[in-house]
């Protein structure tokens, strides 16, 4: 994945969501600043040519009046203009108290009738610039030329201003675009939390929950009534599917009870034992089925009370001594009691030992005792063990790994499942590891009732039996 990938990732939609309005308006705002600058700078100038333009051409009626030319040469009080009136040969004729002596302020000599507009610095005011009209008129006296300009420096100031305002105002209203967006996104977002939230918790066993459908006609709206419609649909499928299961394992048991008894009949032989191996098996899985339809249903119903562990190893043990009496069996076994079903949990370590027995080359190895405030029991063997990459596989329903652990060991594929189940019920985990001796090692982990095992639980001790 790129860095921009994961970048996206650890942002989030109202990180990205502000981010990208913060940079949209930071750009938009930036240009839009940078014309608004501009148009008022460009404002501001003609403003000052229409002010220096009429100063012009009211000097210019005043040139036949010496008393109201010489009014027009005044300057008020916040005055920033300054005039001159030269004749034909460029000779300063009047000219502003602020400029008298001065050469003329303007090369500019347009033509009677005609006016001409230039920026350039004066000496009159060190580092100022001053728009310039230069206005040609005719007199009786021949022809003058009226200068007329005015300092920019008001320009300059309000430019400077704007450039202030737009840099403390521009970043400003970019960080509130960002914040607000990102207050609004999470806002439009909660329902989809809270369909997230309720979407985690909807498992095999409530397919009956939905997600929340907010009051809004919108997209998310339509989202949360399609997921709903479609979990209605898988809810459908899997009610189908567990009924379908729980009646044929139902229907499933007459006539298997009808077959085991006709091989009673029959008698001995190598074809009945092998049928009736296989009968057996049968009904195990009918058994399996018929449980695991129930747990998928209505969950796993548990009558909780004190179980000692070690009881339950013993008794697997001396019951795996007579089914199987070539199989080295070795108990370490510590006083261990919890809290659970005792039927389940028997059925659990039953299931366990089976399937070490069923892979063993020749020994398994049941061990109980407490481990970080929990119950636990081992059972290993020294068959071929699990590979790492497929040791959450083997608590699927129906998963064989390979030949090594096949059909043929008489296995079902569920005994694994249904102990995983009911150890998750009890609040406990169930792993598989590799044995010292190189096979498998089934680790079971049960919370403690308590650490007392109470009077008459045995000591730890080690038994073997082969």
């Amino acid at each position: 994945m790129t860095l921009a990938g994961r970048m996206r990732q650890r942002l989030g939609v109202r990180m990205r969501s502000a981010l990208a309005a913060s940079a949209v308006v930071a750009v938009a705002s930036v240009f839009t600043g940078i014309a608004f600058v501009v148009a008022a700078r460009v404002i501001l100038t003609r403003n000052v040519d229409q002010d220096t333009g009429d100063r012009a051409a009211q000097v210019a009626g005043a040139l036949d009046d010496d008393a109201a030319l010489a009014a027009m040469m005044r300057p008020s009080l916040r005055d920033r203009t300054v005039v001159q009136v030269l004749d034909a040969g460029g000779h300063v004729l009047r000219a502003s108290a602020l400029i008298t002596g001065a050469q003329p302020i303007s090369p500019l000599r347009p033509d009677p009738g005609q006016r001409r507009l230039e920026q350039r610095e004066l000496p009159v005011s060190k580092d100022v610039t001053f728009r310039i009209t230069a206005l040609g008129v005719a007199t009786a006296a021949g022809p003058r030329i009226v200068l007329v300009g005015q300092s920019i420096d008001e320009i300059d100031e309000g430019t400077e201003a704007a450039v202030g305002a737009l840099a403390v105002g521009l970043p400003l209203l970019t960080v509130i675009v960002g914040v607000a967006t990102f207050l609004f996104v999470g806002r439009s977002l909660r329902p989809v939390d809270a369909m997230r939230r309720q979407a985690e918790t909807i498992t095999g066993r409530n397919l009956h929950t939905r997600l929340p459908v907010p009051p809004t006609a919108d997209e998310i709206a339509a989202l949360a009534v399609t997921m709903n419609t479609m979990l209605d649909r898988i809810e459908a499928a899997t009610e189908a599917q567990r009924r379908f299961v729980a009646d044929a394992s139902h229907e499933l048991r007459s006539p298997l009870s009808t077959v085991v008894a006709g091989l009673d009949l029959v008698g001995d032989g190598p074809h009945v034992t092998r049928m009736r191996r296989e009968s057996e098996r049968m009904a195990r899985l009918i058994a399996d089925l018929l449980l695991l339809a129930r747990v998928d249903e209505n969950g796993l119903q548990l009558r909780r009370s004190d179980v000692d562990l070690d009881d339950l190893v013993y008794l697997e043990r001396e019951r795996l001594a007579l089914e199987r009496p070539g199989l080295r069996v070795t108990t370490w076994a510590s006083p261990v009691r919890v809290s659970g079903d005792p039927h389940h949990l028997q059925r659990v370590l039953r299931n366990l030992v089976d399937n070490a027995a069923r892979y063993a080359a020749g020994a398994v190895v049941l061990t109980t005792a407490l481990n970080a405030g929990c119950g636990e029991v081992t059972v290993a063997d020294d068959g071929p063990g699990v590979p790492v990459a497929q040791r959450d596989r083997i608590f699927d329903r129906f998963v064989r790994l390979d030949d090594d652990r096949s059909r043929s060991g008489g296995g079902t594929g569920l005994g694994l499942a249904i102990a995983r189940d009911i150890v998750i019920a009890h609040g406990g985990t169930l792993t598989v590891e590799e044995s010292p001796t190189g096979g498998a090692l089934l680790r079971l982990r049960l919370p403690l009732e308590s650490s007392d095992p109470g009077p008459g639980g045995r000591s730890p001790g080690r038994d073997e039996v082969s």
